[in-house]
């Protein structure tokens, strides 16, 4: 980087955003004046490397793959009659492509199941996710499919018609284990003789 000099009765130069390419790191400046010899104060150019942003979304989407729990159980509510209806989404893969999870399973919703491929973005958590067959539960349309950005706990149906407002569903792994049933302890066995 190009160390930026003025003269102290010049203004300092802008840095325009539209003069950095997409994704550039631009750290802190700190533009204190600098005595570089003959009474002149020039600003100094000390880069602090600790508050420029080094998040790996590819890494992540590595952890994600890796430690993205498989079933999702929750709610999906209507916006057109506010019906709510149990929802379980069980992932069979999520594979990391670059910062994005590619995620493949089954949706259930109520009695009805379908198979769902989305993909998630580990840096914004972004998800994309839509049925992958026409035998969609009622409440949803073929066509739609689910955004969010929140990752699987809230996203929204977006149907392919204005007709039809969408609805919202929300998951936890949480809600999962909360279904999940209780065991009693097994009775002891008891010797025949």
């Amino acid at each position: 980087m190009v160390p930026i000099v003025c003269h102290p009765s010049m203004p300092l130069p802008l840095l325009l955003a539209a003069d950095l390419p997409i994704g550039a790191e631009v750290p802190f400046v700190d533009m204190a004046p600098a005595d570089v010899g003959g009474g002149m104060l020039m600003p100094s150019y000390n880069p602090t490397p600790e508050l420029v942003d080094r998040f790996d979304p590819a890494a992540r989407a590595v952890v994600l793959a890796a430690e993205l729990p498989r079933v999702w159980c929750g709610t999906y509510r209507g916006f057109r009659d506010g019906a709510v209806t149990p929802a379980t989404l069980r992932l069979a893969s999520l594979t990391p492509m670059g910062q994005i999870v590619d995620l493949r399973g089954r949706l259930n919703l109520g009695a009805t199941s379908t198979p769902v491929q989305g993909n998630l973005n580990a840096k914004s958590d972004q998800l994309d996710m839509v049925p992958m067959t026409p035998e969609v539960p009622a409440m949803l349309e073929f066509g739609g499919g689910f955004s969010g950005l929140q990752g699987l706990q809230l996203s929204g149906w977006n149907a392919p018609r204005l007709t039809n407002p969408g609805g919202r569903l929300e998951l936890s792994p949480e809600a999962c284990l909360a279904e999940a049933p209780v065991l009693e302890p097994a009775a002891p066995i008891r010797g025949l003789w």
